[in-house]
């Protein structure tokens, strides 16, 4: 061998280590205290354990023995510390900031604020082809627009000196009226025409209709509430930045960095193999990063950021609250001819951001007749961001409520009004299913719910004292396509190392990425390495939408060919292989090398084939990006979340089945879950272990949605009362009953390359209406505004 070849070959080594070191594995904090009940897979599926065995997590070890490392727990050399200042009012200016105290303060290395402003430029909003969720730029000028304003950044040595020296910065400020609420005097709709839907006559279609109801349903703010705190590292050094940031999506973060400081998005690096937990909050970085990037670059040292729990409600946006006026008309055999919906969001003063409520309007049912407009209303909040299937969610909230309460005003059984309203096509984009089970998921969920027990009449079902309430609801959820690539590299060792840019955030990509070269390559999926979360790394979008996972196994599914057909070739022209001289059509990949398909006796292993051939080969690249696209253009598209698509001949969703039963004390009118039952079809699922811990971690949240979020606002100020997880409640143990999930997706390859679809988001969305539906069953009392609280319901 060369020395050409020995030198490659260690420098590929030192690199592939060197990645390795910045972290190869991945977190789930996703909570799920509920108990395993039904799963329809089998828990392997062989020693390879490829795509479809339900093989454990292969990041649980370093999580449990706190071997991993998070973005804030990096460790760089002779780091400094920086604390965020918040405003205290909800709009005005500040009139006077005294930062003397602080600066003179023991460790005190600098204080900014808007009097020495570090520049910092405004990033381009994700609607207009950038990567930021807000636009706004702190310390760049005295405006304040929300209470809890990032005004501020002290930086010291230590942790405890910034965070008292923080407290030294006395402020003032010239206030004026504040808009709190989206229905306050004063506030100015702006409407959102790209989202409105007009099919067919829907105001004369309502007028004809022989049974009509109309009804407000509205949701508070909501906040993703991940264990990880919202906290980064950044290290300006030979006029490049690195931050360590947990994140969803970083291609888009390298963009809005690079665009806060003014630099090329190649001198921007992106790190981050761990996330503790996201729920759609962790995206985009924020105005801490920011701070923390451009400080760095002032003071030439790497400085460490991490917002407070309180911090987090403020410095981010979460769900905002929505309200949905909601008319359905229907014939007397239950037929729904026509839905007007009128339907708002807050949003900010300075950015438009759209929670729709009608993303599921026209979607769900055979109706040819909708009218659906969406505003939002700019308020002194924060801008919103996303949360668990933004959009889906409250959407389904209402027509599922309203659904239900047809039902009741037909006499029809609220399973059967939805049978009867089966949508054999998508009437919103007339085009059809690329697959739909979702017949399949209310004949089986059900029967396993044990629904034909039900007797229909509200308060008519209790057990002593406690008053018992089932309920059911629909759910969808969109398949979401971005293209994406990946790395495979046989190390010396004869190991395979898979590396993608794309985010493990809880979901399992490291997984079931292991899982799809295994099924190529030949060998036991948990001996493969896999690399994720780097900008260094193979191209790759957000891990949001619930599409990660189809995008990027298609990618890894693609490069796993690539170097199979690339070791059968060496194998059989290698002059020093035992195999050269066979064509490779009689080869094959199988355990720890290649053998010869007539004769097992003759092989060849990898370490072998490594050892013989040139580095440059053991390094094979693919994706999914069309070939006829430049560098530039694959930058661009992960990068930009207006180029995400959907199948173009087909409509492609997941689809789900929910049912609850509630239990209500008839005296005290507490509400407790008794049990939850949901049938879904997420297509084929690359590991139902996994899918099962998203589809339940996603019911979890819903009933923390149905039945405890909501952002407590200060009319007087803006300020969020409950900051903080003593006061803003989330489920716990004692909270979640039973829980049955039951898959009876089909494979389906109209809608992504490997069959898989929606699955993360799917899991929360009708379950706060079904919740809410089996409350209505349990004691006769509708609530159409969450959380269902006790006082709403005695």
């Amino acid at each position: 061998m060369s020395d050409v070849n020995d030198k490659s070959r260690r420098e590929l080594l030192k690199a592939t280590a060197a990645i390795s070191a910045a972290g190869s594995l991945g977190l789930s904090m996703q909570s799920a205290s509920a108990s395993d009940t039904a799963t329809a897979e089998p828990e392997t599926t062989g020693p390879i354990e490829g795509l479809g065995a339900g093989r454990s997590r292969g990041d649980g070890k370093v999580k449990v023995t706190g071997e991993a490392r998070y973005a804030v727990e990096h460790q760089p050399e002779n780091p400094l510390y920086g604390v965020v200042i918040q405003s205290t009012v909800a709009s005005g200016r500040i009139s006077r900031m005294s930062t003397e105290k602080a600066q003179q303060a023991s460790g005190v290395v600098a204080v900014y604020t808007h009097l020495n402003s570090l520049k910092i430029n405004k990033p381009t909003a994700i609607a207009d082809g950038g990567a930021a969720q807000s636009t706004y730029t702190p310390i760049q000028d005295d405006v304040i627009i929300h209470n809890g304003q990032n005004i501020g950044l002290v930086v010291a040595e230590t942790f405890e000196q910034a965070t008292y020296a923080a407290s030294l910065v006395e402020t003032d400020y010239e206030t004026s009226p504040a808009l709190i609420f989206a229905t306050d005097e004063g506030v100015e709709p702006k409407p959102v025409s790209k989202q409105d839907i007009d099919m067919g006559d829907a105001q004369a279609a309502m007028q004809q209709a022989e049974v009509r109801l109309s009804q407000r349903y509205t949701t508070p703010r909501e906040y993703n509430m991940p264990m990880e705190p919202h906290a980064c590292v950044a290290e300006w050094l030979d006029g490049r930045i690195t931050v360590w940031e947990p994140s969803q999506w970083v291609a888009g973060a390298q963009v809005e960095i690079a665009e806060w400081m003014g630099i090329d998005v190649e001198d921007v690096r992106i790190i981050s193999p761990y996330v503790g937990g996201g729920f759609g909050s962790k995206p985009v970085p924020y105005t801490h990063v920011a701070l923390a990037s451009v400080a760095s670059r002032a003071l030439k040292r790497p400085i460490k950021v991490s917002l407070t729990r309180p911090q987090t409600f403020t410095g981010l946006g979460g769900r905002p609250a929505t309200s949905q006026q909601l008319e359905l008309g229907a014939s007397r055999d239950g037929k729904i001819q026509a839905i007007i919906q009128r339907s708002f969001s807050e949003t900010s003063l300075i950015d438009v951001f759209a929670e729709n409520c009608s993303k599921v309007t026209a979607r769900m049912y055979a109706v040819g007749n909708v009218s659906a407009q969406h505003q939002v209303r700019p308020i002194n909040t924060v801008t919103p961001g996303w949360m668990r299937a933004p959009g889906e969610n409250p959407s389904a909230f209402g027509l599922e409520v309203a659904m239900d309460e047809m039902a009741y005003a037909l006499n029809i059984d609220p399973l059967e009004l939805r049978l009867r309203n089966w949508a054999d096509k998508d009437y919103q984009l007339d085009l059809p299913w690329s697959s739909r089970r979702l017949k399949e998921a209310y004949q089986k969920g059900a029967e396993a719910f044990g629904w034909d027990k039900r007797i229909m009449t509200p308060r008519s079902m209790r057990e002593g004292r406690e008053l018992i309430g089932w309920g059911m609801a629909s759910g969808t959820y969109p398949v979401n396509k971005l293209p994406a690539e990946a790395k495979i590299i046989l190390t010396p060792q004869g190991k395979f190392v898979v590396q993608c840019a794309g985010a493990d955030i809880g979901t399992g990509t490291y997984t079931i990425l292991a899982q799809t070269a295994a099924d190529i390559l030949g060998v036991a999926s948990t001996t493969i390495e896999v690399q994720l979360g780097d900008t260094e790394l193979p191209r790759a979008g957000v891990a949001g939408g619930s599409q990660l996972a189809g995008n990027v196994t298609a990618a890894v599914n693609d490069t796993a060919r690539r170097m199979r057909d690339q070791l059968l070739k060496l194998a059989s022209e290698l002059p020093q292989s035992p195999l050269n001289g066979t064509p490779a059509s009689q080869l094959t990949l199988k355990g720890d090398g290649v053998q010869h398909n007539l004769r097992s006796g003759l092989a060849v292993s990898f370490a072998r084939l490594a050892s013989l051939a040139p580095a440059e080969s053991l390094t094979v690249k693919g994706g999914t990006f069309p070939d006829d696209l430049s560098q530039s253009q694959r930058d661009k598209m992960v990068r930009n979340l207006n180029d995400m698509s959907r199948p173009e001949k087909f409509s492609a969703h997941s689809w789900s089945a929910q049912f609850v039963e509630v239990r209500v004390d008839e005296d005290f009118g507490t509400i407790r879950v008794k049990r939850m039952v949901a049938a879904l079809d997420s297509g084929r699922l690359y590991n139902p272990k996994l899918a099962r811990s998203q589809w339940i971690g996603g019911m979890i949240m819903g009933v923390g949605q149905a039945l405890m979020e909501e952002g407590i606002v200060d009319p007087r100020n803006g300020r969020v009362i409950n900051n903080n997880l003593a006061d803003y409640l989330v489920p716990v143990n004692g909270d979640i009953p039973s829980i049955t999930t039951i898959n009876v997706g089909e494979p389906d390859f109209e809608a992504t390359t490997m069959g898989g679809k929606a699955v993360g988001e799917l899991g929360i969305v009708g379950v706060a209406a079904a919740i809410s539906n089996a409350v209505f069953h349990a004691t006769g009392k509708r609530v159409r505004d969450l959380p269902i609280t006790l006082d709403k319901i005695i």
